[in-house]
């Protein structure tokens, strides 16, 4: 190959790299018990085998979910994620979700803070912020 074609060539090729669309950040994995209180997961939740569940009084020391997949359990009432929507660090989650005495549609927003940390923002009430801490159990 002649002198000249290397670096044209070389060129090219830092050329078509930089082209390219950048990579697809991966989804944030939800999946976990998120407290309110990190320090006070063992009050919030109890653990027996792999089953994740809610301590009796856990309502006494904050609050709590379960995130298993699609799903996600909190005290009085579950829900089945039907959209997720990431763009950086906010994540958009619509819901399907049921209590005891009730079916909704709802739309959590949500800013990664870290892999174990997430902070719930409701758009409709300006400052208002719930944070959660993934417990390890």
């Amino acid at each position: 190959m002649s002198q000249f074609c290397r670096p044209v060539l070389a060129s090219l090729a830092l050329f078509g790299a930089l082209a390219l669309p950048p990579a697809q950040a991966s989804n944030f994995e939800l999946s976990g018990a998120w407290s309110s209180d990190g320090s006070l997961c063992s009050r919030v939740f109890t653990k027996k085998g792999n089953k994740v569940g809610f301590a009796e009084l856990s309502d006494l020391y904050g609050s709590g979910f379960v995130i298993n997949g699609n799903q996600i359990r909190g005290k009085s009432a579950r829900c089945t994620i039907t959209s997720r929507k990431q763009d950086g660090d906010n994540l958009e989650l619509s819901a399907a979700c049921a209590s005891a005495i009730m079916h909704q549609g709802v739309t959590f927003k949500l800013k990664v803070v870290d892999d174990n940390q997430i902070t719930r923002l409701f758009p409709d009430i300006p400052g208002m912020t719930l944070s959660y801490t993934r417990c390890k159990l």
